[in-house]
């Protein structure tokens, strides 16, 4: 499923390449067609057997649920583009973007993946703190923007014409990208921006923190541990219940001497 989904999103590139298309066109239409009859059975099938789950057991609001789910909405849509002008007439250029629209495939890629698995675990599980970050970010955006209006709108009116018309700057600055197409001349502007800057590193550094910290996490927490002796995998929770049961005094029905 992985190199058909990786062929795929090869074929969506390379077909727009005219050179290419007009050479293989034949062969791409091939693929798009196995790759859909394959996606479409894996969809059928996956709404078939999810009633084995226990919170998807009801045969019909069961497999409604799980067609709700992420993952059951990427397979659809993974397929839908092949169908929609077989029911629906559309025009030339709608068609075209439909086909492109199959680029989505890859997303279909996080299913097998395990790092995307656990990225979007450790995005869940620390889905506040990158909230905060976020906010701090839209925060310190639109005071930059503000600021650098009241700055330079009298000397760079055409530029910094309005405070949304300054975020563009604010936004490329605090990202310390900095294109140069937007930029202060007066010396409170240069100023600010130097600010700016400095604040900017800080900021964009705490989602990276942040994502750190929970690889660390995710890592220790999937951590297998090895028994020594027979070189089988021992569950941490029976290793934890193993140490508790040795730390446990043992039980010789005689009451436990009081400590002296």
């Amino acid at each position: 499923m992985i190199f058909l989904i990786v062929l795929n999103v090869g074929v969506v590139i390379l077909e727009t390449v005219k050179s290419v298309h007009a050479m293989f066109a034949w062969e791409f239409a091939i693929i798009d067609f196995v790759s859909v009859v394959v996606f479409t059975v894996e969809y059928i099938l996956r709404l078939w057997v999810c009633t084995r789950y226990a919170e998807y057991s009801h045969p019909v609001t069961g497999r409604l649920r799980f067609a709700a789910t992420p993952f059951a909405i990427l397979d659809l849509l993974a397929i839908l583009p092949f169908y929609i002008p077989f029911i629906i007439p559309i025009d030339l250029r709608f068609l075209r973007i439909l086909r492109l629209f199959r680029i989505i495939r890859v997303l279909k890629i996080g299913r097998y993946s395990d790092a995307v698995t656990t990225f979007t675990s450790i995005i869940m599980r620390k889905k506040e703190e990158l909230l905060l970050a976020i906010s701090l970010l839209f925060i310190a955006m639109v005071l930059a923007s503000s600021l650098i209006y009241y700055a330079e709108h009298e000397a760079q009116p055409e530029v910094f014409g309005s405070i949304p018309h300054a975020m563009w700057w604010a936004l490329v600055t605090l990202a310390t990208v900095g294109y140069g197409d937007v930029y202060p001349v007066t010396a409170i502007g240069k100023l600010l921006s130097g600010v700016v800057v400095i604040v900017g590193i800080g900021i964009f550094a705490l989602p990276t923190a942040i994502f750190a910290s929970g690889f660390v996490e995710e890592i220790q927490k999937n951590q297998e541990l090895y028994c020594p002796h027979c070189g089988k995998r021992v569950h941490k929770d029976s290793l934890r219940a193993d140490n508790h049961l040795k730390n446990e005094p043992e039980n010789t029905g005689e009451p436990e001497k009081p400590p002296e």
